[in-house]
């Protein structure tokens, strides 16, 4: 497993990170057996960053990660955590709590279910306007120097937030989608972060699993969780989506390998292309999914085969936003 640098001559961590969100929510039940199977696969294939939040499974996954970590050393793995979340006993979400006293009170909480001492990396998951940026970077950076956080992120964030964090504290990384269908960062939020040396950890770089070979109609009528809101997803949209990865899969069967492969091997190559540091989270539930995104390290994209892609699968090319209006409110990212 190859390794690259968290933002500016931050610390060395796998080129590919696992997203653990699926095994404790948001897709469903999921099998705790293999999940910890999975995470322990993962680490044995050299891969070392963990993304979690505490409020995925209301604490379940970070509890979840703890227990798969206990045959194994601390500091071999790198653990993310996003927090700010706010849920209600019924797991609905009920807004989001970046206040400094929050901050800290979240990140005390985190690390008795972890049962660590500290996180690799912290971030706020959402913003939001109640709270200046400013003030929840500076609790975090307070926890830096208390020792119980390493470094800071954040999550989809524009480029204009992520130059304000950056004045305060260090940024090492920024989490934000991106995908062969979901290009929103290259225009500014890219190029920002590549000019302040902060790292871009991708998920849904299989767009939730539209575009990983395996989705189908069927499937989406037999599956029951959030992706269900989802406008990628639904009727039409469903529908022209999927015809985007039909001509995925083409490119893909004759370089022997799979559309996730290949959907992956783009991100990957998109950093390269762009000299800027972009690690894939693999949202794997399981060691076969797990095994088969890891591949797409074998997978090499000439500048024919990305000309292909880029023309089977074009900028906007999806169909619906990659979330519900509500949500994508609620996103700086997306903020213009």
């Amino acid at each position: 497993m190859e390794t690259v640098n968290l933002g500016q001559n931050g610390p060395l961590v796998s080129a590919f990170g696992l997203g653990c969100m699926g095994m404790s929510d948001f897709y469903g039940p999921a099998d705790r057996a293999e999940s910890i199977a999975t995470i322990h696969a993962a680490i044995d294939a050299g891969v070392t960053m963990l993304d979690t939040g505490d409020f995925y499974g209301v604490g379940q996954n970070e509890m979840l990660i703890a227990e798969a970590l206990k045959t194994r050393k601390r500091d071999d793995v790198f653990i993310a955590v996003k927090f700010g979340a706010l849920r209600d006993p019924a797991g609905g979400f009920i807004g989001v709590d970046l206040r400094p006293v929050a901050v800290k009170n979240s990140l005390a909480y985190t690390l008795q279910r972890l049962g660590t001492d500290y996180v690799d990396l912290y971030m706020p998951a959402r913003l939001t306007p109640e709270v200046p940026l400013e003030d929840t970077v500076g609790a975090m950076a307070e926890m830096v120097n208390a020792g119980f956080v390493r470094q800071i992120g954040l999550s989809e964030v524009g480029a204009g937030s992520l130059r304000r964090a950056h004045a305060v504290h260090p940024i090492a990384a920024l989490q934000i989608e991106y995908s062969l269908i979901s290009r929103g960062i290259e225009t500014e939020i890219l190029p920002t972060a590549r000019e302040l040396g902060v790292a871009i950890t991708a998920y849904g770089v299989l767009s939730r699993g539209l575009i990983s070979g395996h989705w189908s109609q069927a499937r989406q009528e037999a599956t029951r969780d959030f992706r269900a809101i989802l406008p990628r997803f639904q009727g039409e949209n469903l529908a022209a989506n999927l015809r985007l990865v039909e001509a995925l899969t083409g490119i893909a069967a004759e370089k022997g390998a799979t559309p996730a492969q290949i959907a992956i091997a783009w991100v990957m190559a998109q950093g390269a292309a762009m000299a800027a540091t972009i690690v894939p989270l693999i949202g794997a539930r399981n060691r076969t999914r797990l095994m088969e995104s890891l591949g797409a390290a074998e997978v090499t994209l000439g500048t024919d085969d990305l000309a292909r892609i880029e023309q089977a699968i074009p900028p906007n090319a999806a169909k619906g936003s990659r979330y519900p209006d509500y949500q994508m409110a609620m996103l700086d990212s997306e903020r213009r």
